[in-house]
């Protein structure tokens, strides 16, 4: 196959054609999965799958290895990302009652994959206890992408994106602790400190990022467009470093160090920004994670997690999940007393699984290592893409059946339906001046998104700069 060939040329030459290779088949895709109104989440992952060596080997296997990293950096740009969610102001609103749905749901989703895996499947526990945790975490880059796209807001909005970030949270915390007891648990034994180290651990990681996101508004402070983004980076980076090195997961202290910034410089450009920026990343993690797919060992019967088969660990898995977070979802919002809608449907916009669950089944096989490490990641990748394709599609609903966003004309609109005496105005009159109000809300048809519109005025920024100095030098 192609990646024989690399056999003749510089290692170089090889790592630059591989990641072009990547980046440039992963946007092919998304071509046809937009044709399918899939999200580009599964385009990535399919892509990988199909030029990893267990399909038609494009790129050499050293390649996918070295990207190891990468589950890193994404998980890094993802929870910095989600701390922006956690603004102070829109918590004293209704969060105690946020964070009874988040525990009771959560709680509820562990149990539920941990008993079906132990106990039915038999899995053993250092599987059964991780994919538990895993199964808590969801996808808030689809739930925000459906979100923007039908223009939803209101209660049932607000409920979703926190419980969504209370959910990887949570599912962070019990994941340090289930891969300490799973990696125990294959080697000597599970002790006292396996279960309470890493959760001090944590809580260290969350100290420190929330230090870093006060000297990230110290750095931020009079800095150009450019430089703010060049500055945010390099302290990502700097702290998914300090990670690495300590062996542990930057989820949570970047998720602090995005909410300690947000609230205290009340700078959501940033975060845009960076959103426009990461996608070449995020492409490159996804490929990647699809490429380590070990698809022999869930299509034949030598992959397999005691006697039961990967793909069916998988589909139990999936289906499990998604009754264990809408029955919880339900439970959390009854007893935390929200209203109907959002007991009703909140579940249903919590089936979203990528992102961030790929990159800490990552970070879990490599804890894990050897047959153990090898099946966690094939489960959730396997259950990921089917996630990908159902998710999307059912968090539209939920925000559609909870009233959210609506495509009746009467809702979009609020327009005067009597006269100033009363009487009712003429059906067509109407129509008209909804017609004529929709028209006016609508984007041009060249409008940018709010993330292109921050990096755009970053880059004009820079050159006004840049010009100001040339200017000034001839001046000189």
């Amino acid at each position: 196959m192609l990646s024989t060939l690399y056999d003749a040329i510089s290692p170089t030459a090889v790592v630059i054609t591989s990641i072009s290779l990547m980046l440039f088949l992963g946007f092919a895709m998304t071509r046809v999965t937009k044709k399918l109104k899939l999200p580009n989440v599964t385009a990535y992952i399919l892509v990988g799958v199909l030029i990893s060596p267990y399909c038609f080997d494009l790129v050499p296997p050293g390649i996918i290895e070295g990207m190891d990293f990468l589950s890193d950096i994404a998980l890094a740009f993802i929870a910095f990302g989600t701390g922006e969610f956690f603004r102070v102001s829109i918590l004293r609103r209704n969060g105690p009652r946020v964070i009874l749905v988040s525990l009771i749901e959560s709680a509820v989703t562990a149990l539920s994959i941990f008993a079906l895996m132990f106990f039915v499947l038999r899995t053993g526990l250092a599987i059964a206890i991780v994919l538990s945790a895993l199964a808590v975490v969801i996808s808030p880059s689809s739930t925000m992408m459906t979100i923007r796209q039908t223009g939803s807001k209101g209660d049932f909005v607000d409920t979703l994106l926190q419980v969504s970030a209370l959910d990887d949270v949570v599912g962070l915390l019990f994941f340090s602790v289930a891969v300490s007891i799973g990696a125990a648990a294959e080697g000597t034994g599970v002790g006292f400190l396996d279960i309470i180290t890493p959760v001090l651990v944590n809580l260290a990681v969350i100290l420190v990022g929330c230090l870093f996101g006060l000297f990230m508004k110290l750095l931020m402070s009079h800095r150009s467009q450019d430089n703010r983004l060049i500055v945010s980076v390099a302290l990502l980076f700097a702290f998914c470093g300090i990670c690495a090195v300590c062996d542990v997961s930057p989820l949570l202290g970047c998720m602090s160090m995005g909410t300690v910034y947000i609230n205290i410089s009340d700078d959501d450009k940033l975060f845009k920004q960076l959103n426009y920026f990461s996608p070449p990343l995020l492409l490159l993690f996804f490929v990647r994670s699809g490429a380590g797919f070990n698809l022999d060992a869930l299509l034949h019967s030598g992959g397999a997690v005691g006697a039961v088969p990967l793909i069916g660990v998988s589909l139990v898995y999936f289906a499990v999940r998604i009754a264990a977070k809408y029955g919880g979802a339900f439970v959390g919002c009854a007893a935390a007393k929200k209203s109907k809608n959002v007991r009703n449907y909140l579940g249903l916009a919590l089936i979203p699984q990528a992102g961030v669950a790929i990159g800490l089944s990552a970070l879990g096989a490599r804890s894990l290592g050897g047959t153990a490490g090898d099946a966690l990641q094939t489960i959730i990748l396997a259950s990921s893409i089917l996630y990908e394709f159902v998710g999307p599609g059912c968090a539209k609903l939920s925000l559609y059946l909870s009233g959210a966003y609506s495509d009746k004309l009467e809702d979009l609109t609020t327009v005067e339906e009597h006269t100033a005496d009363g009487d009712p105005r003429p059906s067509v009159e109407i129509l008209i001046e909804r017609i004529q109000k929709i028209q006016q809300e609508l984007p041009g048809h060249n409008a940018m998104s709010e993330e292109e519109a921050a990096f755009l005025e970053g880059a004009e920024e820079h050159l006004a700069a840049m010009g100001a100095r040339h200017h000034n030098g001839k001046l000189r």
